[in-house]
């Protein structure tokens, strides 16, 4: 094959790998610059259940209430057969029910609040009641309103001009977006205390998950981090994607942990009891791999991970032990596919080669701790839905305000992970931070 060829078959692998890297099947490529949209390479198996309830899946229905907050009696005036009317002192008899669920017309309700003075008879003085020490203002927003629009804005991800039209049109409650901005801010300085709890319980926990994603604040680049385990979920702003985001948070790192995260340098510089890469991340570069280069030794290292995960799921308490023959098996069968020759193989190859070679006890990690996972998937959750606030709101309004959402949302998934109600915990937030109307 002459030089010129040689050159043309680099340069189309070349482009194949960057298509294949330009897939939204990655967790870095957006769909809307998916270069091969319909492709279906999805890495769940199948089950070959089909779609929808299974048998044995016990259903939910809307059920009757015992205790109607209003019944309206439905009698009939007259005989259908001979038309005869029935009177007053005709006899009926209930022959069914039937229930609606309503909304009444929403109107907001003002509470007036007086103080009142009194002259003492015995000494002359006069004395005044007192005021609820949250009455700040002589009219002013109460906190389940407070409660209602944080919820509304970090949870249900609905911008400020959205809630001031909801507000406007469904509870007739006029309100500005300054003042939206007003509760947010406050609400975020009251769920600090509770941020600071949520990042102590991460810090000191057995597995920590850690991911960061893209978000824009005033039109400027910026991430958000996660930093989360089955309890908390920890939320972090920044401008930067290094590795200082992480040392400056967390000073000493996690030492207590295994840390589950991609490959990030900045993820993996992190310093920890050991740390755990992300195999549903290196399945799909070995799909890549397999797509571009047809390459038999990505086949054979992606089914050793994906039997290794399927082990997992099986394995019982005693299973998790280093003189575990299974687990050696796996142990074995990866250090003779890490240890190959790769000087001929492409160069993207060769880098992935470098990087799991280096990073060889961070693999299968999983397999010795009951409650590490195979995947970060539980961080990539914990992030998705600050995209979904970009693709709503485009963009934080300052960085101030994209802390004020890593804060609250930070109380709002730990919130969720302990199966709690997220509008009781928001108010019990608001109880004495009520601010002034316009």
């Amino acid at each position: 094959m002459t030089a010129a060829l040689l050159l043309i078959r680099e340069l189309q692998i070349e482009i194949e790998l960057l298509k294949n890297g330009r897939r939204s099947k990655t967790s870095s490529t957006p769909s809307s610059q998916d270069y091969t949209k319909g492709h279906n390479n999805n890495l769940r198996v199948k089950t070959g259940k089909k779609s929808g309830g299974q048998k044995g899946h016990k259903g939910s229905t809307l059920k009757m209430s015992e205790s109607p907050d209003e019944t309206q009696k439905h009698y009939p005036e007259y005989c259908k057969h001979c038309g005869e009317e029935f009177s007053s002192n005709s006899k009926f008899e209930l022959d069914k029910r039937k229930q609606e669920v309503v909304i009444p017309p929403i109107k907001a309700k003002i509470i007036e609040h007086q103080s009142f003075s009194c002259t003492c008879e015995k000494c002359g003085r006069e004395t005044i009641s007192d005021l609820p020490a949250y009455l700040k203002s002589k009219i002013q927003y109460g906190k389940n309103i407070q409660s209602l629009i944080t919820y509304l804005s970090v949870y249900q991800y609905l911008p400020s001009n959205r809630i001031k039209k909801l507000f406007e049109d469904i509870l007739n409650i006029p309100i500005s977006e300054g003042t939206i901005y007003n509760i947010l801010e406050a609400m975020g300085n009251k769920a600090l205390p509770s941020y600071n709890v949520i990042k102590e319980k991460v810090e000191n926990s057995k597995v920590v998950g850690g991911d960061e994603t893209g978000i824009k604040i005033n039109g400027k680049k910026a991430w958000l981090w996660v930093f989360q385990n089955s309890l908390y979920t920890y939320l972090k702003a920044s401008f930067s994607r290094g590795y200082t985001s992480v040392s400056e948070t967390f000073t000493n790192g996690f030492p207590q942990s295994v840390y589950v995260s991609d490959s990030l340098p900045a993820q993996l510089k992190i310093k920890t009891k050991s740390k755990q890469l992300c195999l549903s991340h290196l399945i799909r570069e070995l799909n890549n791999f397999e797509d571009a280069l047809k390459s038999d030794w990505a086949t054979k290292l992606k089914q050793l991970l994906q039997e290794s995960i399927s082990y997992k799921k099986q394995m019982s308490v005693k299973d998790y032990k280093p003189n575990n023959p299974k687990i050696k098996s796996f142990e074995n069968q990866l250090t003779e596919l890490l240890d190959i020759d790769y000087s001929g193989k492409h160069k993207k190859l060769q880098a992935f080669v470098k990087r799991l070679q280096k990073h060889r006890h961070s693999i299968l990690t999983f397999l010795y701790h009951l409650e590490v996972p195979p995947d970060n998937n539980g961080s990539e959750r914990a992030i998705r839905n600050a995209k979904i606030k970009m693709k709503v709101s485009w963009q934080f309004k300052s960085f101030e305000f994209a802390e004020y959402y890593a804060i609250i949302r930070s109380v709002v998934d730990t919130t969720i992970k302990k199966s709690q109600n997220v509008f009781e915990a928001l108010s019990s937030l608001s109880d004495q931070n009520v601010l002034v109307a316009e």
